[in-house]
């Protein structure tokens, strides 16, 4: 009996085969379709509602990592899309997440290290080919960020100049290419309004990065709901002091018991200069259990770790990137990865968490 069984349920899977080789052209079509309307229809800030959002385009860091690209948040405010940094690879995270690069307003930037800048040119190129813009990416930055754009403009521009010719001044147009630095003076301990616009105010203050100068964070307030990225820093009284009662702290995190163990590989394979510098990214970076009593501290509604380091490939290790934080903070937490989506709805204090990543 059980072997008229097997063959039943092996005709069945040849059956099931057979069909989908036969539609496989079809529905291979129709799958990429989908993904592509879902993106071109911004599905996802469709449905995100009045309030205020944040969502992770790249939780990394320099480290490689296959499974996050390098920092990189998007900010959502009713109609007003902002981008705070740029790490390599978070552009490529739009498309599956379904948010079209054309919507981005403008980019802020924390500071200058190489993987908070380097998609610096696939987002004004893909912004301005993805949304007819007829002025360059605004790049709200503290002073210093002037020679960057100007870098980026100029190693863009003959590409600029094929796809003008490619698709015509009516798609992209020439005026809307590259990008425009908006710099500001590093604001005071108190911090400084850097943006306001249709219910939105984005508050720039500085954080200890040393001997990276100028870095800052930033504070986002909408609509009663509010939420507070910290940048690159140790850990800081400042931060602490601007995520007073925030619903959302952004909080870049650093396990030093993990990177001790990058150290002694480096040191067992000869690595001296790998070594040296595994040591040295301790003293400018906040631990998780840091960043956890920052958020005890201002009494904030949810935390969440992105900037990750090390790298964290599975679940134990995860575990061990949270070893001691429950001790010192009894509200939710949440490890960053790539998609990730936490909305803040207008009139409430709900705090919801979702994956958009479509991988």
């Amino acid at each position: 009996m059980w072997k008229k069984g097997v063959v039943i349920v092996a005709v069945l899977l040849a059956v099931l085969v057979g069909l989908f080789l036969h539609f496989e052209d079809r529905i291979v079509r129709r799958v990429v379709f989908q993904q592509a309307l879902a993106t071109i229809q911004a599905e996802s800030l469709e449905r995100m509602g009045e309030g205020l959002h944040v969502v992770l385009c790249g939780s990394g860091s320099p480290l490689p990592d296959p499974t996050r690209a390098g920092p990189c948040a998007l900010v959502i405010a009713g109609e007003q899309v902002l981008m705070v940094d740029v790490g390599s690879g978070s552009m490529r995270n739009l498309g599956p997440m379904g948010i079209p690069p054309g919507r981005v307003d403008a980019l802020l930037l924390t500071h200058f290290h190489s993987d908070h800048i380097d998609g610096i040119g696939e987002l004004m190129l893909q912004r301005w080919a993805g949304g007819s813009h007829t002025a360059p990416l605004p790049v709200i930055a503290p002073e210093g960020v002037t020679p960057i754009v100007e870098g980026f403009n100029q190693a863009y521009r003959t590409d600029i100049g094929y796809r003008i010719a490619h698709h015509g001044e009516a798609v992209v147009p020439p005026s809307g290419a590259g990008a425009r630095a908006r710099p500001f003076a590093l604001p005071p301990a108190e911090g400084r309004v850097v943006l306001q616009q249709d219910g939105l105010t984005v508050t720039a203050f500085p954080v200890d990065h040393a001997p990276v100068e100028p870095s800052v964070g930033y504070r986002f307030d909408y609509q009663g709901r509010s939420a507070l990225i910290s940048g690159d820093t140790k850990a800081s009284e400042v931060v602490r002091r601007h995520a007073q009662g925030v619903d959302l702290l952004v909080h870049e995190a650093l396990a030093s018991d993990l990177v001790a163990i990058l150290t002694e590989a480096a040191e067992a394979a000869g690595e001296a200069e790998l070594a040296t510098i595994t040591r040295d990214i301790l003293d400018y970076h906040t631990s998780p259990v840091e960043a956890a009593r920052i958020a005890a501290q201002a009494e904030v509604g949810h935390l969440l770790y992105t900037h990750i380091v090390p790298q964290l490939p599975v679940a134990l290790l995860e575990r061990q990137f949270l070893k001691g934080v429950d001790a010192v903070f009894d509200g939710p937490v949440t490890v960053g990865e790539d998609g990730l989506w936490v909305s803040l709805p207008a009139k409430s204090t709900a705090i919801r968490v979702e994956q958009l990543l479509r991988w």
